[in-house]
């Protein structure tokens, strides 16, 4: 609903349509309720949350998803949101490709997710074909167009969510922003968000961050990002460019690094690190399956190549992981001391190399941090694998669809 419809409501209308919003929000935020935990949370009495309730059954957004655990007497009816009552276009998009797929509010997929080999730049080049990939799939997809909200997109780079900026990848200039840019173009709300922050929101919402209070995110692919969770809120930072862990200095006088200073963790643990070493190896003739890789093959390695030879186990792919995992696993020990996190989540492309990344990072983690902390301190892989970026970019953008609506409702 827009400013102007809300305006033609009288302000009897408007209080409604405002707490119908928060119930929305509350059920989408932590799942099936039961009207005594909704009118509770919101305030109201009993008799008008459930009058709202009803009305939003009958509008086709709530349903009943059964009963509750009973405090003493009948069990309670849950509320949850119906399946299909909004789309969300989700666009995951990595340094040389780009996924996405529509889903309904509760994260069920209408199509599965599509890939494009797009490498993006700092300027718009590579911009058209992203545009032209998206309105693609919205003009295939079998959905209901007039319910999408909006489109989400996560990125690497340093993203400022709030402004819609990216200060990295996809710069338009000083007279527009991202997000300004690609709303005009698609013609529908668009909200973006760093990949790793994604991520952050997806492990918090359906991953192993559920429910925890301090949770760190350590997402390993071509570069390294942290996401963090300290009580209970993912912390961005003043201009959302918190978690940045992949440029802190790390090596004295080490490898250029792309942002320009040398040195800095992802020259020596990251996916591009990784890709590098595994050049040198087959350069300097190393003993390797990764030998059998032609010379373009080599120039474009990418670290899933690397993962595949090591599982079929080669020894020069094993010890390469290795290398890279002591090195993150130093910088992990760090985060443990300054952030004495419940848990840190390992996830990303190189999340796949499993044993081959984790006990040398769980090496490093138990030579460099302190046992009293380190010890209340799980590491463990994520579970959401790809569907990660994706699925939080789709929370991402319900949750500022429905904070727009209710700041606008709640204007006087």
């Amino acid at each position: 609903m827009n400013e102007e419809q809300l305006q033609e409501m009288s302000k009897t209308e408007r209080k409604k349509y405002l707490y119908k919003l928060k119930l929305i929000r509350n059920i989408f935020d932590f799942g099936s309720q039961s009207n005594a935990e909704l009118f509770t949370l919101l305030g109201i009495s009993s008799p008008t949350s459930l009058a709202l309730l009803s009305e939003l059954q009958e509008e086709n957004i709530l349903e009943k998803k059964g009963k509750g655990a009973s405090i003493g007497g009948r069990k309670p009816e849950l509320f949850g949101l119906k399946d299909d009552t909004y789309y969300i276009l989700s666009v995951d998009v990595e340094r040389f490709k780009v996924r996405m797929a529509v889903l309904d509010n509760n994260c069920n997929y209408i199509t599965g997710p599509v890939k494009h080999d797009i490498a993006i730049t700092p300027d718009l080049k590579s911009l058209d074909s992203l545009f032209e990939a998206i309105e693609s799939l919205i003009k295939s997809a079998k959905f209901d167009h007039r319910k999408l909200i909006g489109i989400g997109m996560s990125m690497p780079g340093l993203v400022d969510s709030r402004a819609g900026k990216n200060y990295t990848y996809l710069i338009p200039g000083p007279e527009s922003n991202l997000q300004e840019l690609m709303q005009r173009k698609l013609g529908y709300p668009v909200f973006i968000q760093n990949d790793v922050k994604s991520a952050t929101i997806a492990e918090c919402r359906y991953g192993l961050a559920y429910g925890k209070s301090d949770a760190l995110l350590v997402l390993m692919d071509w570069g390294i990002g942290l996401g963090i969770i300290m009580d209970g809120k993912l912390r961005s930072g003043s201009k959302g460019f918190s978690g940045e862990i992949g440029h802190i200095p790390f090596v004295e006088d080490g490898k250029l690094c792309y942002c320009g200073k040398r040195g800095c963790l992802e020259t020596v643990a990251s996916g591009i690190a990784l890709a590098r070493m595994a050049k040198e190896g087959i350069q300097s003739g190393k003993s390797s399956i990764l030998n059998q890789l032609s010379d373009q093959e080599i120039e474009t390695i990418e670290p899933r190549i690397i993962i595949d030879a090591a599982n079929k186990g080669d020894q020069y792919a094993i010890s390469i992981l290795s290398e890279v995992g002591v090195s993150l696993g130093r910088g992990i020990a760090t985060l443990i001391q300054l952030f004495n996190p419940e848990v840190i989540i390992l996830g990303g492309k190189i999340a796949a190399a499993k044993q081959y990344i984790t006990i040398p990072i769980l090496h490093s983690v138990n030579t460099y941090s302190m046992t009293a902390i380190r010890e209340n301190t799980k590491v463990i892989l994520s579970e959401l694998g790809n569907d990660a970026g994706i699925l939080g970019t789709v929370s991402m953008v319900i949750d500022k669809v429905l904070e727009m609506q209710i700041e606008m409702a709640g204007k006087s």
